[in-house]
């Protein structure tokens, strides 16, 4: 009789019971994930926000800082401003060559012409002539250099100008700028600068044109005797009368 066969059955190993998971006890708080304050996007955003307060903070006081080296650029600036010195009363033009100009307010305030000769004057041309010294407009300010260079050591126009603050000034204009846009130009024999062209010009024109009331007419030559010729002489012509010959 055969025998019985005998399994051997392998012993498989047990498995591990999962922890089990302990119940909250009733009344006790449940414990969640926490979460952060702020996300990405807000923390990126503060720092943003920090940069450009720290900038502008910065900016703020680099503009409270004096410049020592800076000119202004911008704006208009005159010559002779009105409000620190006030109006013209009296004008003076002499050129490098010709005769000099000068205008002065009387007693009365008229304008009046003293030279080339005293005379009453023309009240438009002498008052826009007293605006043109008010309104020279400065176009650049020229730093230390050989005045020679701009024709101011021995300038074409010298205008003597007195204000009604209790000021005189004098104007030294030399040579035309190669742009031909201005003038080089001294003021009280210190600062050099570029005058505009046109307000020059304008005021240059009171010496070709002095602001006469009335055109001086000419006077007349005095007269003058014409020189005769002296009347001609003739000569009287001496015959020749040809000598007798004699005959042998």
């Amino acid at each position: 009789m055969a025998g019985k066969e005998t399994r051997t059955t392998k012993s498989q190993p047990a498995k591990k019971a999962a922890p089990r998971l302990k119940k909250p006890r009733r009344g006790a708080p449940i414990a969640r994930p926490q979460k952060p304050i702020f996300g990405a996007g807000t923390l990126i955003s503060i720092v943003v926000l920090a940069g450009l307060i720290a900038a502008a903070i910065y900016l703020n006081k680099q503009k409270e800082l004096p410049d020592a080296d800076a000119t202004p650029t911008s704006g208009i600036t005159f010559a002779f401003p009105p409000e620190e010195l006030g109006n013209p009363s009296s004008i003076e033009i002499a050129p490098a060559e010709g005769e000099a100009v000068r205008v002065a307010r009387n007693a009365d305030g008229a304008w009046a012409l003293e030279l080339p000769e005293e005379t009453e004057a023309d009240q438009g041309q002498a008052e826009a002539a007293a605006s043109q010294v008010s309104s020279l407009r400065i176009i650049e300010e020229i730093a230390d250099a050989d005045p020679s260079i701009f024709g101011l050591d021995k300038p074409a126009y010298v205008v003597k100008v007195k204000f009604t603050g209790g000021t005189e000034s004098v104007l030294e204009i030399g040579d035309s700028t190669p742009s031909n846009s201005g003038y080089y130009a001294r003021v009280d024999n210190g600062k050099m600068m570029i005058l505009s062209l046109d307000g020059i010009n304008s005021l240059l024109s009171l010496v070709s044109f002095p602001p006469y009331l009335n055109t001086p007419t000419p006077s007349p030559l005095p007269p003058t005797e014409t020189p005769i010729p002296p009347a001609e002489t003739s000569t009287p012509e001496t015959s020749l009368t040809p000598a007798a010959t004699s005959t042998p």
